[in-house]
């Protein structure tokens, strides 16, 4: 599985000023500024009427116009902005029309130390404020350290909430069900906890938890199936795809594909009875974040289709994609993908990228 992708760059004038198109394997694509100014920022999430939202990790939560016009929105929660701890993912509520609910991840102060938290709110577009945010989850234990916190939210099919959890640097725990760190959780939107998690009726486990073993995802989709796939940070080497099912180990730190940044092994080697092997591995690593699975039909021949970006290589990546197999595609690169934080689909099918390195939101289409 360890392959080299084709680059693919956007053209430049002989004056370096970006000539707004992408060459592809689709051909030519326009590329274009949707929002400028940004100081980190982590997730967007598009509403219906056009406008659309922006974290950044600090914990400042914008509304855009779509006209070129931003206000911050107000009654965020606080946030535990250390490291790589802050305001991180933003997600509208498959009812949002009727219920005006979106979710929020953001690292949380606690006790000991600080741990990944998940609220819902409703949005008041017009005084541009978060109103009735509620606490649904937060991670036990606390732990202290500014790595690894994850984390995206994905709402499924029936209304549950899958959250990815960093490990926050402490390997041994992604094993150990009786802590949050290294899992996927799902909850009710409620907060509560569905009769049907895996780990419910066993003794010591917390019952949140949907799969352990994880190092650190940043990056979460459902395809059209309404399967659950993450990706998540190896070590040196190792970023991993995952198609994550109920109750399943995924092995970190005693399995992996990568190793320590010392150069040293990690855990056991490359595999091991009960433990899952990735879809899908980079090595060198390409530090993954947004992760997104085209269904448009914008670019209808990338349906199916993975897209990650990649915080260390400055790129979206494409992965090719028949049934369960997945396969490297291309790199989508120029500067205006520096450091590339969140991929999201539009509701027209065109494909918006958040770039830290630009403090940007960019829009792919024909």
């Amino acid at each position: 599985m360890k392959m080299i992708l084709m680059a693919v760059m956007l053209c430049f004038s002989s004056a370096g000023v970006l000539a707004q198109t992408v060459k592809t394997s689709l051909g030519t694509l326009q590329v274009t500024q949707l929002a400028k100014g940004l100081d980190e920022p982590w997730a967007v999430a598009i509403l219906p009427d056009g406008q659309f939202l922006v974290t950044e990790r600090k914990g400042r939560l914008w509304l855009f116009d779509g006209k070129g016009g931003k206000t911050r929105v107000s009654g965020v929660p606080k946030v535990y902005a250390k490291g790589q701890g802050g305001l991180l993912d933003v997600v509208l509520a498959r009812d949002f029309a009727q219920s005006g609910e979106l979710f929020l991840t953001y690292a949380k102060s606690q006790s000991g130390g600080a741990g990944t938290a998940l609220a819902v709110a409703r949005l008041d577009g017009q005084a541009a404020a978060l109103r009735d945010v509620r606490l649904l989850f937060e991670m036990k234990p606390g732990n202290r350290g500014g790595r690894h916190f994850g984390s995206r939210v994905v709402e499924a099919e029936d209304g549950t909430l899958f959250v990815t959890l960093g490990e926050r640097g402490n390997r041994p725990l992604a094993q150990d069900l009786s802590t949050h760190n290294g899992t996927v959780i799902r909850v009710a939107r409620t907060g509560g906890v569905p009769k049907s998690n895996p780990f419910i009726d066993t003794k010591g486990a917390l019952p949140e938890i949907w799969s352990y073993g994880h190092r650190n995802a940043q990056g979460a989709a459902l395809d059209k199936s309404g399967q659950l796939w993450l990706v998540e940070h190896g070590a040196k080497g190792g970023d991993e795809v995952n198609r994550v099912e109920r109750g399943a180990n995924y092995g970190w730190p005693v399995i992996s594909y990568g190793e320590h940044y010392s150069g040293g092994k990690i855990g056991e080697g490359t595999s091991k009875a009960g433990m899952e092997q990735p879809d899908f591995y980079w090595d060198p690593s390409i530090a993954p974040s947004g992760m997104m699975i085209y269904s448009g039909q914008m670019f209808s021949e990338w349906k199916g289709d993975i897209f990650v970006g990649s915080l260390k290589f400055d790129h979206i990546a494409r992965l090719d994609r028949s049934g369960t197999k997945l396969s490297a595609g291309e790199q989508l690169k120029s500067r205006e993908t520096g450091r590339v934080r969140d991929i999201r689909q539009a509701p027209d099918g065109s494909i918006w990228f958040l770039s830290v390195d630009r403090g940007g939101l960019f829009r792919i289409s024909r």
